[in-house]
């Protein structure tokens, strides 16, 4: 994996250098008119994908009769964005582990955050609220704990989803990080509905 980050030169900032309110009006516009430092920067790129999925969960909601919008209380909506939003900024540089040559490769705290909430978008049911990495991530090998809150969709099972997550997640780090992951704490916030689920809500009414 690269030192730099594809779209940043050197001395540049490896996070993503728009607000998450400008990243909304971006995506309200279906990106237009284009911006290259938005569609070239992964870490912005990351963060689009987390606004997309919180969308494509709430706007079916705000779209259908005021029974189903009731299904998901607005203060989370707004709880999960200013998440994002604070996880926008890159962070500690998370170190690789010593290879052959004189590079010294790193990944930084936001995007291992961006992981997570990739397993989260991999794992049915599952929107990742908040994520923490509590240790020195600045030191190879240092053991970490990662604590994470999810909302679960309606209806499935708990125990069956979160297990399914988690292992995305430990398969995620494994592959694309040296991080030393002691614990995984998972808690479950929140209950939501799923969008094939808003009819049956209203039906319900």
């Amino acid at each position: 994996m690269n030192t730099e980050i594809p779209g940043s030169g050197p001395g540049e900032p490896s996070g993503c250098a728009h607000g998450i309110d400008a990243l909304t009006d971006y995506l309200e516009r279906d990106m237009l008119p284009a911006d290259p430092s938005i569609d070239d920067s992964p870490e912005c790129q990351r963060i689009l994908r987390s606004l997309r999925r919180v969308r494509s969960l709430a706007t079916p909601l705000l779209e259908a009769d005021e029974a189903a919008v009731t299904a998901l209380d607005q203060d989370w909506i707004r709880g999960i964005m200013e998440n994002i939003g604070r996880e926008a900024k890159a962070g500690r540089d998370i170190p690789f582990a010593a290879s052959d040559d004189d590079a010294a490769l790193v990944i930084t705290e936001g995007t291992v955050r961006g992981l997570v909430r990739g397993a989260g978008d991999r794992t049915p049911g599952v929107l990742v609220g908040r994520c923490v990495l509590e240790g020195d991530v600045t030191v190879v090998g240092e053991p970490i704990m990662l604590h994470v809150t999810v909302s679960i969709g309606w209806g499935k099972s708990v125990a069956e989803t979160v297990s399914l997550f988690r292992e995305e997640v430990a398969a995620s780090l494994q592959q694309h990080t040296d991080l030393v992951v002691e614990g995984l704490d998972i808690v479950v916030d929140d209950l939501h509905f799923e969008a094939d689920e808003i009819g049956e809500v209203g039906d319900d009414a």
